[in-house]
């Protein structure tokens, strides 16, 4: 195996946060916690200094942390059609930050998912010179969305953070059920095979292979200075994994090393750039306990 990012999150069960995870499945039961928030990690360098910090909440389950605020300025949206939303990243006096580190060719990677897991989208807002951040969306139904901001200021020290907002989109809503756990996926004639187990408390190696018509697809072609981006949300608090693949070529696998921050249920989706067009494939899927899970530590953020 190629040495590459070595990522493991460990998350904490903060569901009281958020109250109820509208029909996303089965709920995940309360944790040991002592708040540990991991560092996030980037190809080609390690984060450090938050291994086993105190008070620092898994990625995306804050609006507020480190002195940082994700401050929407679009308190709701309507379904169906593009529509615009603004948001800026606010320091603790209330002032809109408006110098980022660039990570993976961005300066901010935006991501809106459904409480049902059944919407996602990784979007590539713009940056005002005062620091407000614009994009337009179709959201094709109405709900419970989470907006994720993931992003490392440029100052001296700072570290990288995914902090997390409700937005919701009016109208009347029903959950749709998580789909089954399985380890294929298609879209747009593209089929992607899950190897590997993730699995909780353990790192493993997850292992992505694409092909179309039965023919391996061996010429990806980077998408943000990668051949593959793999998000993970799990199912109920929507505690938030971003990972980047380990080195490789264009395909046709991409591999990504993780682990589960708890048993339960995860959504995965991973994107992929091929013939000028990013694709998403998603899978559902189930960790069971591990009896060598480490207790008193909890879930965090990938990257």
């Amino acid at each position: 195996m190629n040495n590459g990012l070595k990522i493991t999150v460990f998350a904490t069960a903060l569901a009281a946060t958020f109250g109820t995870a509208y029909g996303v499945g089965k709920g995940v039961e309360p944790l040991v916690s002592t708040g540990a928030h991991a560092p996030q990690q980037h190809s080609g360098h390690n984060a450090t200094g938050r291994d086993g910090a105190a008070g620092h909440a898994p990625g995306g389950l804050q609006m507020s942390e480190d002195g940082y605020t994700l401050a929407l300025e679009t308190p709701t949206v309507a379904p169906g059609g593009r529509t615009g939303i603004r948001f800026a990243i606010e320091d603790d006096a209330g002032r809109k930050v408006t110098a980022f580190q660039r990570e993976h060719g961005k300066e901010l990677h935006f991501i809106l998912a459904s409480r049902d897991l059944a919407e996602y989208r990784h979007l590539h807002p713009v940056r005002a010179a005062d620091g407000t951040w614009s994009t337009s969306v179709d959201l094709p139904k109405a709900g419970d969305y989470r907006a994720f901001a993931d992003f490392t200021p440029a100052t001296e020290g700072a570290e990288n953070l995914t902090l997390g907002a409700d937005l919701p989109v009016s109208g009347t809503y029903r959950p749709a059920a998580l789909p089954a756990a399985r380890t294929t996926a298609e879209v747009d004639g593209y089929r992607v095979a899950l190897g590997g187990e993730l699995r909780a408390g353990r790192e493993s190696e997850l292992e992505l292979t694409i092909s179309r018509s039965g023919k391996a697809v061996t010429d990806l072609q980077p998408y943000l200075g990668a051949y593959g981006h793999l998000v993970a949300l799990r199912a109920g608090d929507l505690a938030y994994l971003h990972v980047h693949p380990n080195d490789g070529g264009p395909g046709p696998t991409v591999s990504f090393m993780a682990t589960a921050p708890s048993a339960g249920t995860y959504r995965l989706f991973l994107d992929f750039q091929h013939e000028g067009k990013v694709r998403t494939a998603a899978f559902t899927v189930a960790v069971e306990p591990s009896a060598k899970a480490p207790t008193g530590a909890d879930g965090g953020h990938q990257h």
